[in-house]
């Protein structure tokens, strides 16, 4: 018996270790800063060190919140005569849920191939009866690591990618789930402020091969063809660049970018994250380029947020960075589920990452990057009318919060590297 127990006992061991861990290698060391981001060579760092080229001619249009996002996502998706794949992480059953399926369903009727792939913690909120009348209509419903036995030790890896792509013309990435919290403008606690994308050009085939990334996974089978990888001319001036990573493929990209980044600016890092939970190196990047003159602001969420244990973590870390000048505000009016970093008005990074650990080294995730001072600028816009909305938290005020509120940080910091 005793035995057992502990073979048992083992076995839950190694699940548990494998789930906390990633195998990959870690970047450790801080990133020099060699070049701006308005120097050719930062292109060519991405273009290789990403992976997929940056490419030229696409047209990128910024949505806010529910009133601008959900119609055009949805007029794009009744629009579609020949192929849509849907990989999402948040999918609940409700209003926008429920119009969501209807539409699907009536485009997978009208002969559409229609394929969705929903993370399966994420999706814990679905009706499954919803589930059934998309799969009655002909949508192929699969989810991203579900619970078998045989996938016990990758369970904490989930896919937060948010990614759309229509007819393989036209694709959507930001930060928006599928559910009632993102309906509206922002206007209350109840109505989530949020920032998507609707994407065209020839960018759009390197966000359908980023959907194929993890529907290969799950299906072992590959969608092809001009219907999913038709010719694309060019849809505007943006040079764009859509790349994912992977904890499953031990992949750092995400961390990479975000470093490489802040290390290459010379003039001001933006950064509007609803999950922002640095690492030492993050912190210690960011301190760098606050201090050789660099404008260093970050929006987070206020008291309006829908994890408390992640506000906690994040203000734990905040000392180094109020101390080397960096500027944090906190939104107040509502929940702040942005995931945009704006470099030196030329740089703009958009898509489902979260700036904390679980982003970089646990769960999948994809981002679309735009080398334009038009579209930065527009971006750059934007975290300043959010910046209004916002309360900025001095280093005073941080080092003076009562004790029982840095003991709730701290302890909140001790699991920062799972939130």
């Amino acid at each position: 018996m005793w035995v057992l127990l502990a073979l048992v006992g083992g076995a839950v061991l190694v699940l548990v270790v494998a789930n906390l861990t990633t195998s990959e290698k870690k970047i450790e060391q801080e990133i020099e800063h060699l070049y701006s981001v308005g120097d050719p060579q930062f292109a060519r760092s991405l273009g290789t060190l990403l992976g997929p080229a940056i490419l030229p001619a696409n047209r990128v249009t910024a949505l806010v919140n529910g009133n601008q996002i959900f119609p055009a996502i949805l007029d794009a998706i009744r629009g579609a005569k020949r192929t849509i794949t849907f990989e999402t992480f948040i999918y609940w059953s409700g209003a926008i849920g429920r119009t969501f399926a209807q539409a699907l369903i009536e485009r997978a009727r009208a002969g559409v191939k229609v394929h969705l792939l929903l993370d399966w913690v994420g999706t814990g909120k679905m009706d499954a009866e919803v589930i059934r009348e998309m799969e009655q209509a002909g949508v192929e419903v699969v989810k991203y690591h579900p619970l078998r036995w045989y996938n016990l030790g990758r369970l904490n890896n989930r896919t937060h990618r948010k990614l759309l792509v229509v007819d393989g013309t036209v694709g959507f990435t930001g930060g928006v789930g599928i559910a009632d919290n993102w309906l509206g403008d922002g206007e209350d606690p109840d109505h989530w402020r949020d920032s998507h994308f609707r994407v065209e050009g020839p960018v759009v085939a390197q966000m359908q091969a980023t959907f194929m990334d993890n529907w290969i996974e799950e299906t072992a089978g590959v969608l092809h063809g001009e219907a999913y990888f038709p010719p694309l001319s060019p849809a505007g001036t943006y040079p764009a660049q859509m790349f994912m990573s992977s904890a499953s493929e031990a992949s750092e990209s995400v961390r990479f970018m975000y470093l490489l980044s802040i290390a290459s600016a010379r003039k001001s890092v933006r950064i509007a994250n609803a999950y922002f939970v640095p690492d030492d190196l993050a912190v210690a990047t960011m301190v760098a380029a606050q201090r050789r003159g660099v404008q260093v602001e970050i929006i987070v969420p206020g008291r309006h947020i829908d994890a408390k244990v992640l506000r906690r973590a994040s203000r734990s870390l905040w000392e180094p960075l109020l101390e080397a000048g960096v500027a944090i505000y906190e939104y107040q009016p509502t929940m702040f589920h942005t995931k945009v970093m704006v470099v030196d008005n030329i740089l703009t990074s958009v898509g489902s990452t979260n700036f904390d650990n679980r982003s970089f080294r646990l769960n999948d995730e994809a981002n679309l990057n735009v080398l334009d001072p038009e579209f930065a600028a527009g971006q750059a816009r934007q975290f300043e009318e959010d910046k209004q909305r916002s309360k900025q938290l001095t280093l005073d005020q941080w080092r003076s919060r009562p004790w029982h509120q840095r003991a709730l940080e701290w302890l909140a910091g001790l699991v920062r590297l799972q939130l």
